[in-house]
C-alpha cells in the first residue's frame, strides 16, 4: 500500500483529494498537514512513500519545504499539486527537488498515475512542461529571466507585479522598507530591467500576473 502525506492548507481540498486517492486500492492517505511546520513535523513521525504538497503554504513556502524534506529524506518523492499554472512554478519546483508538478485542475486519473510513477522512482511532467524543460536543457531558447531569482527575490518580484508599493510589501513580509528596496534592486539587476513597469510588462508577457 502506497502511503501518502497530503500537505495543503485547505481542509476541504484535502478531503476531496483523499476521496479521489482512496478510490484506488493500492494508495491510502496516511497523514495530513495544514501548514509548513506541520508538514515537516509529520515528515519526521513516520516513513512515507510520497508527499503531495501545495506550493503556497502558511509559515513556510512550498519550495522551501521541498528543499528541507529532500535534505532530511533524499529518496522521498514529492509531488507538487498547485493552483498555480506550470509557467509560474513548475521548473523552480523541479529544480528544488520535486519529483513532479500537477495543477489542481488536473484529472483524477492523472494524479493517480503521477503518484504511482514517482513512487516507482520516476519523474512526472505534463507534455507541455516536458517540452519546456527540454528547451531549457538543450539551449534552443533562453531560460526565462525570473528563474535566476532566489526564493526571497522571487517573493518580492511577485509582490511588485501585483502593483504593491515598497511599504506595502514590507508590511506584508515583515521586512523593513530598506530591505525590500535592496531586494527590488537585485531583482531589477538580475532581470536586466530598469523599473517596476518593465517587470509588470514582463510578467504579463510570460503569464505570471493574476
Amino acid at each position: 500500500m502506497i502511503k501518502v502525506l497530503i500537505a495543503d492548507d485547505h481542509k476541504i481540498f484535502r478531503a476531496g483529494v483523499k476521496r479521489l486517492i482512496e478510490e484506488s486500492q493500492d494508495i491510502e492517505v496516511a497523514g495530513e498537514a495544514s501548514d509548513g511546520f506541520d508538514a515537516i513535523a509529520k515528515l519526521r513521525q513516520q516513513d512515507w512513500d510520497v508527499v503531495l504538497l501545495d506550493i503556497n503554504m502558511p509559515n513556510k513556502s512550498g519550495l522551501d519545504i521541498v528543499r528541507q524534506m529532500k535534505l532530511e529524506k533524499p529518496r522521498l518523492p514529492i509531488l507538487i499539486l498547485s493552483m498555480y499554472p506550470e509557467e509560474q512554478y513548475a521548473v523552480r519546483a523541479l529544480k528544488a527537488g520535486a519529483a513532479g508538478y500537477l495543477t489542481k485542475d488536473s484529472e483524477s486519473e492523472e494524479l493517480i498515475a503521477a503518484i504511482r510513477k514517482v513512487v516507482r522512482g520516476g519523474r512526472y511532467a505534463t507534455p507541455a512542461l516536458l517540452e519546456k524543460l527540454l528547451f531549457e536543457l538543450d539551449g534552443e531558447r533562453d531560460v526565462p529571466k525570473h528563474h535566476a531569482l532566489s526564493e526571497r527575490e522571487h517573493q518580492i518580484f511577485e509582490q511588485i507585479i501585483q502593483g504593491k508599493s515598497l511599504t506595502e510589501i514590507a508590511e506584508a513580509m515583515s521586512l523593513s522598507v530598506k530591505t525590500v528596496s535592496t531586494y527590488r534592486t537585485r531583482v531589477l539587476e538580475k532581470m536586466h530591467m530598469e523599473n517596476n513597469a518593465e517587470l509588470i510588462h514582463y510578467a504579463i508577457q510570460h503569464g505570471l500576473s493574476n
